[in-house]
């Protein structure tokens, strides 16, 4: 299986910060995230060589990141190479636990599936992609694989729509011309005109909705997120199978369930941003 490199594969003098940053960035920092992405689905054993061609690191300045995150616990070595461990996901959870996102939203969440029978998911914007930060799934057969971490093509998700029309103009633009991280070709490949008028039409009705325009099979429908000044953080969607959930069936019945249980965990969370945090030595 090839190699799939990431944008850092320009390889830079390890006493050379790479360009467009800033007099406060920490080149050595960034080289160690970019070791941690390296490790692709798939791909979780890695040799020396391995990583160093997908980050553009020397192999001495990789060897030592790895031999420092293996020091720390984030990844570990054997004879086949390196893997990262579960500690990594750390990083991440310290991440949704600092919004207080999934505790607010779990159990609502947990009721919108239970009156679903569907999976629901909670998603960010990363770049001109989705993150998913929060799920709950029910056991069913969906042509992509989703768990927390898991990044698609923001157009083309019903959980990306709606983030994406409520973000300025000029803001939206710079987005989107972003390349996604995804490695995924999504169905749906609009015009600016047709993207502009389906992000309109998001815009005014308040929701979401996405017929396998991101991949066979896959339909879902979402609201957004708000935070407690009115500014859309998430996105919140239903996902369902084409051959078993009609666009009627979605519309009439999950729609209202999932517009209620937005405004619930909308609310919660605005609560919670008011709650004084107070830190006892």
């Amino acid at each position: 299986m090839p190699l799939r490199l990431s944008r850092t594969s320009v390889r830079y003098a390890d006493d050379m910060p790479r360009p467009d940053t800033g007099p406060d960035f920490i080149e050595a920092l960034a080289r160690g995230l970019d070791v941690i992405r390296a490790f692709q689905p798939r791909r979780p054993v890695m040799t020396l060589s391995e990583v160093a061609a997908a980050t553009g690191l020397a192999r001495p300045t990789a060897r030592r990141i790895l031999l420092t995150l293996t020091e720390l616990g984030y990844a570990r070595q054997d004879e086949d190479g390196f893997a990262l461990t579960p500690r990594v996901l750390e990083l991440g959870v310290a991440y949704v636990r600092s919004t207080g996102l999934w505790e607010v939203a779990r159990p609502h969440m947990e009721r919108l599936c239970a009156r679903t029978n569907e999976s629901v998911s909670i998603a960010q914007l990363d770049g001109s992609d989705i993150v998913y930060v929060a799920r709950v799934a029910v056991p069913k057969i969906v042509t992509l694989s989703v768990q927390i971490g898991t990044k698609f093509p923001a157009l083309q998700t019903s959980l990306g729509k709606v983030q994406l029309a409520a973000l300025p103009p000029e803001e939206l633009e710079a987005v989107l011309a972003q390349p996604t991280r995804s490695g995924l070709t999504p169905r749906w490949q609009p015009d600016a005109a047709e993207r502009n008028a389906e992000l309109r039409d998001v815009r005014a009705r308040g929701w979401a909705l996405t017929d396998q325009q991101l991949a066979p099979g896959i339909r879902s429908i979402a609201a957004p997120l708000r935070d407690g000044e009115g500014r859309v953080i998430a996105g919140l969607n239903v996902n369902c199978h084409a051959a078993e959930t009609s666009i009627e069936h979605m519309v009439e019945h999950h729609l209202p369930l999932l517009l209620q249980t937005a405004g619930d965990i909308s609310a919660d969370f605005a609560r919670l941003a008011d709650v004084p945090h107070v830190v006892v030595a």
